[in-house]
């Protein structure tokens, strides 16, 4: 079995993310053939294909020139599957840039070689340093306009290493990689015109970096997502099972192992148990790590519904009701204090009440500034949020899953926010 990156692109408008897009996927022979010829008839330059077109996929995208909207991309080579999220360049949908970084184990970042490091490179690398994306490519584009220059990139690669220090990623993290998207330099194939470069192609880095998430070694935490019990008498399990009466608790492991034995408690109530069993629809596990969905048999008859935790007992999340979080605010709709909304954390929603708005981060900056009197639309700033039922919760910066979370608008259902609970982005001076 193969194994899966989860990356996301990001990058200024015009730096060409679209067509490196569509680059890595015309490359890897990704892309059927209708949808090459729909290109080819779509493009200006019938005998130079407009790459972009295969991801641009929306008509206002093809319409502005620009990426709009989150597109999820799936491909895979002989060594690895990927899930690539092409996010929006434009500063308003930042916010779109949140949603598809949020779950990637991988960010590449594109600059123009002709600018450098601009106003959005810098805010966008901030995002990703806020949603603790592991590692970071920069993908330096369009070096064909500037001759190849050796020094002129480089520079640019040493200004962003000073960026990403700033915000926090380590040196082994980041890797700069000089590319050509329009015609193929350092995407797919290594480049003529780059003999002084001897790092890795786009793919072949896309290929070879450690993809092991952060949850995987993180204590164990799993959602209850169902209570799964057949009709009393049938035993589901096996014929010499201790008990006839099938009691299992459906979820997906949001961190961490478990195996049979362990030691786990029932939060937030705070019963602990032993697991008795991990079933898959393909039989028992031996264990079951981070992303696998399973169903987990108990030692004890425990009251236990969706919504609940289960979790390692020896080193179980804070439980409460009060939250000191960083908001990325998602709707047209400004947020006030004293706002009555849904929260809705792992398979758990409940009511909350919006509190104090604290330091809002300037991402033009990269700074944290004063607090607001209300949140608009692609702002992000820290705020403090009071709700009906406690929380079994992590900090974002430790588990993703177990630290982050979604506000609701209570009459419509429509998401308002984004949350992380915890520490916010150091920034360094």
């Amino acid at each position: 079995m193969k194994d899966l990156l989860r990356f996301a692109t990001a990058g200024s408008v015009d730096d060409g993310k679209s067509t490196l897009v569509g680059r890595l996927l015309y490359d890897t022979k990704s892309v059927l053939a209708d949808q090459i010829e729909a290109v080819q008839r779509a493009s200006v330059d019938k005998d130079s294909p407009d790459l972009s077109l295969l991801v641009d996929g929306l008509r206002a995208e093809r319409e502005q020139g620009i990426t709009i909207d989150v597109a999820y991309r799936y491909f895979s080579t002989p060594t690895r599957e990927f899930v690539l999220a092409d996010t929006p360049g434009h500063v308003q949908y930042t916010r779109n840039t949140v949603t598809g970084a949020s779950t990637a184990e991988l960010a590449v970042l594109l600059v123009d070689a002709r600018h450098g490091v601009v106003e959005q490179t810098r805010r966008h690398a901030a995002v990703l340093a806020l949603l603790r994306v592991p590692r970071l490519v920069l993908c330096i584009n369009k070096i064909d306009l500037v001759g190849y220059d050796q020094a002129e990139l480089e520079a640019i690669g040493k200004d962003f290493a000073g960026l990403a220090r700033s915000l926090g990623f380590s040196d082994d993290a980041v890797v700069t990689i000089p590319v050509s998207a329009l015609v193929g330099d350092n995407v797919v194939d290594r480049s003529e015109h780059t003999p002084w470069y001897d790092g890795p192609t786009l793919l072949g880095h896309l290929e070879s970096v450690p993809v092991t998430p952060p949850e995987a070694g993180a204590p164990f935490r799993m959602p209850v997502q169902y209570v799964i019990r057949p009709p009393r008498g049938i035993d589901a399990r096996s014929a010499d099972a201790p008990r006839s009466d099938y009691r299992g608790y459906a979820g997906q492991v949001a961190s961490g192992t478990v195996r049979p034995g362990d030691e786990v408690v029932v939060l937030p109530g705070g019963t602990r148990t032993t697991v008795e069993s991990v079933d898959t629809a393909d039989g028992p596990l031996d264990t079951a790590g981070a992303g696998r969905s399973i169903t987990i048999l108990l030692a004890d008859d425990i009251d236990i519904s969706r919504g609940d935790v289960l979790a390692s007992a020896a080193q179980p999340p804070t439980v409460t009701n009060e939250l000191d979080a960083t908001l990325c605010w998602l709707s047209d709709k400004p947020l006030r204090p004293g706002a009555r909304l849904l929260l809705k954390h792992g398979t758990r929603t409940t009511q909350v009440i919006v509190g104090a708005l604290g330091d809002r981060l300037d991402t033009d900056t990269v700074a944290y500034v004063d607090a607001p009197q209300t949140l608009t639309i692609n702002d992000i700033a820290r705020v403090s949020l009071r709700t009906a039922d406690p929380l079994p919760v992590d900090d974002y910066a430790d588990i993703r899953a177990t630290g982050s979370f979604l506000l609701i608008d209570p009459p419509t259902g429509n998401t308002l926010a984004a949350g992380l609970v915890g520490s916010p982005l150091t920034l360094a001076p």
